[in-house]
């Protein structure tokens, strides 16, 4: 038996489902940001690989997920196993490949270049989501682009070893956007969570355990910290792509840039922008109203 809604309060439950989605992901970017700081923090203090970064993220994740599992007595339910792996291992080398570059370079740079995956997702969507092939929302993607180089200025951008890593996460962290939101039309979160976290910590364990030892109180509480920021800003983006789409998501998750500029000289001692960094952010958040008046319309 189907759930009657009047026509005035099904438009208001869309529409509040949809800032509940955009939330999250804003919320999971803030996250995200929060255990690179921590990372930078640990830098100089503690000598702990980028890895070992990783393999906490989704070692930590993994009990969470399997704890909650347990006390819910929810059972997971795999069906596109396909999927669930293609999310695991493209997510797993796009944090290895972004940790790496917050330890090598600079966190302003490796957040910036992470946050390139948007133009990737809006190519690939292209080609494999037939319901986002729109020449607009390629048009608003280039202006978040072209918004993000500016806060970068790239007449000093160098591409070291460093930035290499950090433009390498914003490729396969595309690919792990499109095979979350295909993923999540057929799993749960928990079931998707399970999987990435679970597979996602036996494949860095395997590849890197040399890197992998038994930490001090100290070196505990950098490892936990970062995993559970992280942690929390994978839940949260993947209960908000229940409601958007690979490409707005995309673009929300964005303003990790903003909270940057914003928070970096505050944090980690970073340069705070110039006007034409604040014109770059200006023009992020431009894209992103854009994109969501183009959604609602």
């Amino acid at each position: 038996m189907s759930t009657y809604y009047p026509s005035g309060k099904k438009f208001n439950l869309q529409v509040s489902r949809q800032l509940l989605g955009w939330l999250a992901i804003f919320l999971s970017a803030f996250c995200f940001y929060l255990s690179t700081v921590i990372i930078r923090w640990a830098r100089g203090t503690v000598a702990i690989d980028s890895s070992y970064f990783v393999f906490a993220r989704f070692f930590v994740g993994f009990i969470v997920v399997g704890t909650s599992l347990l006390w819910q007595r929810h059972w997971i339910r795999p069906v596109r196993y396909h999927y669930l792996v293609g999310r695991t291992v493209t997510n797993a080398i796009a944090v290895l490949c972004f940790f790496k570059s917050v330890e090598l370079g600079s966190l302003a740079e490796a957040n910036i270049l992470n946050m390139t995956y948007p133009l990737f997702v809006t190519i690939l969507s292209w080609f494999f989501l037939r319901g986002q092939r729109d020449a607009k929302t390629v048009a608003i993607v280039m202006v978040a682009m072209i918004g993000i180089w500016m806060v970068l200025f790239p007449e000093e951008f160098h591409f070291g070893v460093a930035n290499m890593w950090g433009l390498c996460s914003g490729v396969t962290a595309a690919a792990s956007m499109i095979y979350l939101n295909i993923s999540r039309r057929y799993h749960d979160s928990e079931t998707i969570l399970f999987f990435m976290f679970g597979l996602g910590s036996l494949l860095i364990y395997l590849f890197f355990q040399q890197t992998i030892f038994m930490p001090n109180l100290l070196e505990f509480a950098y490892l936990f910290g970062c995993a559970l920021s992280g942690i929390a800003g994978q839940y949260l983006l993947t209960f908000g792509f229940f409601y958007v789409t690979a490409v707005e998501g995309s673009i929300i998750s964005s303003s990790r840039i903003l909270l940057a500029a914003i928070l970096g000289p505050l944090l980690v001692s970073d340069p705070s922008l110039t006007l034409a960094g604040w014109c770059g952010a200006m023009l992020i958040f431009a894209a992103n109203v854009a994109l969501a008046l183009r959604r609602r319309g």
